[in-house]
């Protein structure tokens, strides 16, 4: 990291404002060829022209300074707050890079360093892109927690506790003839079952953190023209499916994207299910096939049930409706009297796409349905990648082994195990720290 590295760091384009950030050890000599007058006061906005190597003025804008190691990377940084046109940001940009020692930045970099420089975790570092990428309410919720350190800091008192386990395993095996105290393979036991039980707690969580970073996933299905793209068309409040008369409209997936009570949502419309035996095309055979495939992956299914028709939903429709199924009986302002509450044991909600009648309701049930999924805000941290699923299951079956090992040699080499995989959630495997534990907890030596 002796380059200094420099980047744009709004989006390009033309803006009110655009901002560009520089870090490495060249940053200072940067401002200085840059202004042409002392370095501002650190982390104080000062007003200050922006110079070309021949003296024009490129700009005139606001320049932060921020000495290393009281910066974002932990390096000298400074930020320039300019105009935001284009001939601007080009210009600026072009006399950094002809400045000696200074390049642009690759993606990520700024982060980069900030991690390797004890500024930021792994975890950290996944929070601070989720945030940035978050749509909705419920997202960036789950960013500022993550960036804020809430799962670093779980993962990290499970690695003091394993340090500490593995610390009297080690001292049972090298200090056997001191005055260790009682129990102590009884109680260390409990603690790794009770870590077994906690890291499993975590893993059973039914991927809420995934899935609200990837968003919730709804599946509309339904018998032809039974009022699914109309559905969508009502929930998405614009005209995102063709809706006509004819049966079997759509073919494909259409998607939309939905935020519902701060959650991000996915909801897709597919082709009209028939049965197995009914003669249809190819093209249309496929579009079910995609349709069936929806169903399989969603977290959340909307049948839809046309109300107009009097003899109630055929068998493959009632064969979709399931306990992960919100059940709609559509076209209520065509449907007669008697329209059936309950359906295939779910409670069906009825909708007119045309009057509006319902919606509300069924918006309701939706958000109700998905909030029930995602869990409560209050809940441990969330597991928001499969690396750090995988990481904690490889801990977790470390720690079995630990527990059915028959010698005390073999559980210490698992439990270091299960700590250095929690290791690999953070970044920040390090087993060093071991003896200095040992040595508090028991004085060995005196």
């Amino acid at each position: 990291m002796t380059e200094t590295i420099f980047a744009l760091a709004t989006p390009p384009g033309r803006s009110g404002v655009a901002v560009i950030r520089i870090s490495g050890p060249g940053t200072g000599t940067a401002l200085d060829a840059l202004t042409r007058k002392p370095r501002p006061e650190a982390r104080v906005a000062t007003l200050r022209s922006l110079h070309a190597a021949d003296g024009e003025v490129l700009d005139t804008g606001l320049v932060l300074w921020f000495p290393g190691p009281a910066s974002f990377t932990g390096e000298d940084m400074a930020e320039l707050h300019l105009h935001g046109g284009p001939a601007v940001i080009q210009d600026v940009i072009g006399r950094l890079g002809a400045l000696p020692g200074l390049v642009p930045a690759e993606a990520g970099q700024f982060a980069c360093r900030a991690f390797h420089n004890g500024k930021l975790d792994l975890t950290e570092v996944e929070g601070l892109a989720d945030l940035v990428d978050a749509e909705t309410a419920a997202q960036r919720r789950q960013a500022q927690r993550q960036l804020g350190g809430a799962l670093y800091h779980r993962i990290e008192a499970w690695r003091e506790r394993l340090t500490r386990a593995q610390a009297h395993l080690e001292a049972a095996i090298d200090f056997s003839d001191e005055d260790l105290p009682a129990g102590l393979g009884e109680t260390t036991g409990r603690e790794i079952a009770a870590l077994v039980g906690e890291i499993d707690a975590s893993l059973a969580d039914g991927r809420r953190g995934e899935r609200l970073r990837r968003g919730f996933q709804l599946a509309i299905l339904g018998a032809p023209n039974a009022g699914k793209s109309s559905l969508l068309n009502a929930l998405a409040r614009r005209e995102a499916a063709i809706v006509a008369e004819t049966a079997g409209t759509t073919r494909d997936v259409v998607e939309v994207h939905l935020d519902l009570g701060g959650y991000p949502v996915t909801a897709a419309d597919t082709a009209g299910l028939r049965g197995l035996d009914a003669d249809v095309d190819p093209i249309e055979r496929e579009g079910m096939r995609r349709a069936q495939a929806r169903a399989e992956e969603a977290d959340l299914k909307l049948v839809v049930v046309d109300g107009a028709e009097p003899h109630g939903p055929d068998r493959a429709t009632r064969a979709l409706i399931d306990a992960d199924t919100l059940v709609v009986v559509s076209k209520a302002d065509l449907a007669g009297p008697g329209v059936p509450a309950e359906i295939a044991g779910q409670r069906a909600v009825s909708v007119s796409a045309v009057t509006g009648a319902g919606l509300e309701e069924l918006l309701d049930r939706l958000e109700s349905a998905i909030a029930a999924r995602y869990g409560a805000g209050g809940e441990a941290p969330a597991i928001t990648r499969e690396r750090h699923r995988s990481a904690l299951t490889d801990t977790r079956d470390a720690l079995e082994r630990a527990r059915a090992a028959t010698l005390p040699e073999l559980a210490a080499e698992d439990v270091r195990l299960a700590s250095r995989a929690l290791g690999r959630i953070t970044g920040a495997v390090d087993v060093e720290d071991l003896l200095d534990v040992i040595f508090a907890d028991f004085c060995i030596g005196k």
